[in-house]
């Protein structure tokens, strides 16, 4: 099975939000067959710091976004519970994870191997042209290793970074 490039988002936004804001967009992606979603997960930051998962049903009462965890997707994929997102995230506040396949590559991919040719490199480039989230967090968290910020001093910079 041809499977395009895997990307992933952590977004976190407060309240209920996301069906509001987020749902239709992403369901406008995967109606247009651009996207394939791999995993959408949601967490909560409980009273003392834990994450809580939440169901998408409860994200997304209208049922806007249609997804059932495909099968036959990669193995390997992120999970919302191991990406450390709870410390800069506000009691109270929702946290997403996005995993999505690039469909509309599929048929470009399938097309240069027809032609004897080969994909030889993917890079995301930042919308703004400047480092993505991923990058900046990776910064972040050499720098709380290094010694060079305080706990406090890398939560409320990883805040501020996945508000963004």
């Amino acid at each position: 099975m041809d499977v395009g490039p895997v990307e992933y988002l952590v977004v976190t936004f407060p309240g209920a939000r996301f069906a509001e804001a987020i749902a239709p967009v992403l369901a406008d992606a995967v109606a247009s067959d651009a996207v394939r979603i791999l995993d959408l997960a949601f967490a909560r930051k409980g009273e003392g710091g834990t994450l809580q998962l939440v169901e998408l049903r409860e994200m997304d009462p209208q049922g806007l976004v249609s997804f059932a965890p495909p099968g036959d997707g990669p193995s390997g994929l992120p999970r919302l519970t191991d990406l450390g997102v709870a410390e800069g995230l506000p009691d109270g506040g929702f946290v997403a994870l996005i995993v999505w396949e690039d469909l509309w590559s599929v048929p470009l991919t399938r097309a240069v191997q027809a032609a004897g040719g080969h994909l030889v490199a993917h890079e995301r480039v930042p919308a703004d042209g400047g480092d993505d989230v991923i990058t900046l967090l990776e910064r972040l968290a050499e720098l709380r290793k290094q010694g060079v910020l305080t706990d406090a001093e890398f939560a409320a910079q990883k805040t501020r970074i996945l508000a963004d």
